[in-house]
């Protein structure tokens, strides 16, 4: 297990890349502790799998060093790395049984056969594959398969760290839920450093201690689960995050005062605006509005029942504003209005948001 420093990292496919549009990854500089479960989080296209297939050695960076504790490993081979990867769809050895499969990357290194037996039936016991050990692969179904894929990247103990690759894809929906719940108890009991790749929010947040952010080839945030849903540094975090997501206004500031249209609507921090800033935006979660006596005032144009609450659909001049009611709340048919949360509230200026008077 390691702690994993990312300095100065870009990757371009092409060439003599000029602009930031040559560039897969832009520059990033990332650091993961030893023994944490992180998740690479963003859209299709974003840059996650090219950055982990430059942590595991599959990809040489264009510029930039990966630092495995005190090791520069940016030159190493992948089987030098010591790293345990997991893919997207399940690799195993179909005419091998289960047992064979898990035992394989240990025999693979000359461990010895006790020692192989004794990890292979603790590794099976945790991914529940006891009773299937003496089968061949080729008969267990998808989440079976992945499973074992699982194990195989688990069952060394010289791993530096071990990465998975959007390992959920192929499993059924009914499924995915108890192997990201497996996931995190695994983690907890063998405290490897693990990366999850994954454009599932869901997943990520499930699983990973600290979530890394991406798009368009750069990181916007790195926070805990928490940090992303309550304070998002950019709006695609938090347009990204969160179902709904957060809702993002166009507005002015002045005099330390935020608008949306003629309207004044209080925020945390308006009044760190510096003056002449352009592309300013409100973004505020649907969790944290509400109807209220007096506000922002709106036409409800659709309400969708979830269950749980109700999602509201409204409107302030031709701006769609989405807020989150809870059963029995009474939705006003005219005359609504919206109040927001304070400090809940915030400006962003060109995506980023303005750091407030604190400094936070």
């Amino acid at each position: 297990m390691a702690k994993i420093n990312l300095k100065g990292l870009r990757h371009a496919y092409g060439a003599n890349p000029q602009t930031d549009a040559d560039w897969a990854l832009k520059r990033l500089d990332v650091e993961w502790q030893d023994g944490g479960a992180y998740a690479l989080l963003g859209p299709s296209g974003c840059g996650k799998t090219t950055l982990l297939n430059i942590i595991s050695g599959l990809i040489h960076p264009t510029e930039g060093r990966i630092v495995f504790d005190d090791e520069d490993v940016t030159d190493l081979a992948p089987d030098d790395r010591h790293i345990a990867q997991v893919f997207q769809f399940p690799v195993v050895y179909d005419t091998m049984t289960v047992y064979d499969n898990l035992a394989f990357p240990l025999r693979n290194r000359g461990v010895a056969e006790d020692v192989v037996d004794q990890r292979v039936r603790a590794m099976a016991d945790m991914l529940d594959l006891t009773s299937t050990l003496t089968r061949r692969a080729s008969g267990l179904t998808a989440d079976g398969k992945q499973k074992i894929s699982l194990g195989r990247g688990l069952v060394r103990e010289d791993v530096n760290v071990i990465m998975f690759d959007e390992p959920l894809t192929v499993i059924d929906p009914h499924l995915k839920w108890q192997l990201r719940s497996k996931l995190k108890e695994l983690h907890q009991r063998v405290r490897a450093t693990m990366i999850y790749v994954t454009h599932d929010q869901t997943e990520a947040l499930t699983f990973a201690d600290k979530v890394v952010v991406m798009k368009d080839g750069e990181v916007v945030q790195v926070g805990t689960p928490i940090d992303l849903f309550e304070r998002p540094q950019h709006t695609f975090v938090g347009h990204f995050i969160g179902s709904p997501g957060m809702n993002v206004l166009p507005c002015a500031v002045d005099n330390g005062e935020a608008r949306i249209g003629d309207r004044i609507v209080s925020t945390e921090n308006a009044g760190a605006v510096t003056a002449g800033a352009t592309g300013l935006e409100i973004g505020v979660r649907p969790e944290f509005i509400s109807f209220a006596d007096e506000g922002l005032p709106v036409s409800v144009t659709k309400v969708t029942d979830t269950g749980r609450f109700r999602i509201v659909d409204t409107s302030f001049e031709g701006r769609s504003i989405k807020l989150l009611a809870g059963e029995g709340t009474p939705i006003p048919s005219e005359n609504a209005h919206l109040a927001f949360r304070t400090d809940k509230t915030r400006i962003y200026e060109n995506g980023w948001i303005v750091a407030s008077e604190t400094g936070a």
